[in-house]
């Protein structure tokens, strides 16, 4: 499938494995005043066309993954941030809570690669990934309470949802800056890597989801997107029909196949 155009990102397919750069370090990778938010959009409706695609990593060029919103329109409240309640409302719906819609909708895993600072939407930019690897440059901070704000994009949402409530409401009340080691130990992240080693560590994780069977491998993310807000009686019946339609998969056999050869060789 031809890949989206994309105005401030680069997107690649390799592999099965989709990479989503965002690139407009000239401003930190801000998700306000760039075109980011419709690229992020763009492919995340991409992916979902795209059986050829079986992981979308995500990642940042420069030195930062992203610096979330653009402090300086909202020093001078223009762009995104102009106008009265009513204006600047809509103005976040028909922008920036386009990302967490369209990413939560996503059937693909997503694996962020967090290259640098992941600050306000940028942090729940990468809480909105399935698993998240991050340099040991990376910094994380829910910093909207700082500015005067609250996470408008979502992140109250999804980071309780990630490492629970206390912990969430502790980062979030109390704004503060949290480096990667740090994100590792409450769980934010998965892994930390060398600034150098960091993409080759998330394309490990990557390759790993890629090389298994695609159409379960995206079964499998609904039901895990599901679980938590379903009753088990409804949540197995769900399970018994997606297994069944996996049972009819082509990719069943063949893996079946490929694991019995593999015995008869030991």
């Amino acid at each position: 499938m031809t890949l989206p155009t994309l105005q401030d990102a680069t997107l690649k397919l390799e592999h099965r494995i989709a990479t989503l750069t965002l690139n407009r370090h000239d401003v930190r990778n801000a998700l306000t005043g760039t075109a980011l938010a419709d690229d992020i959009v763009a492919v995340a409706e991409w992916v979902n066309r795209c059986d050829d695609v079986s992981v979308l990593l995500i990642t940042g060029a420069g030195s930062a993954f992203s610096a979330g919103g653009n402090v300086k329109d909202m020093a001078n409240r223009r762009g995104d941030f102009a106008g009265n309640v009513a204006e600047v409302a809509e103005r976040y719906r028909r922008g920036i809570q386009r990302i967490p819609l369209a990413l939560q909708d996503v059937e693909a895993p997503i694996i962020a690669a967090v290259n640098g600072p992941a600050i306000g939407a940028g942090f729940d930019l990468a809480n909105m990934a399935d698993i998240r690897i991050a340099s040991r440059k990376a910094k994380f901070g829910e910093t909207f309470l700082n500015l005067g704000i609250i996470p408008g994009d979502g992140g109250a949402w999804f980071m309780q949802r990630l490492i629970g409530y206390q912990r969430a409401f502790e980062l979030t009340l109390s704004g503060r800056i949290i480096d990667a080691e740090e994100a590792k130990a409450y769980g934010i992240v998965l892994e930390v890597a060398e600034p150098d080693a960091l993409m080759e560590a998330a394309r490990v994780h990557a390759e790993r989801i890629a090389a298994q069977p695609p159409n379960a491998t995206r079964l499998t993310k609904r039901l895990m997107k599901m679980a938590p807000n379903m009753e088990l009686k409804g949540f197995l019946d769900v399970c018994a029909t997606f297994q069944g339609m996996c049972h009819n998969e082509p990719e069943h056999l063949d893996a079946v196949n490929k694991m019995l050869d593999s015995m008869a060789k030991k």
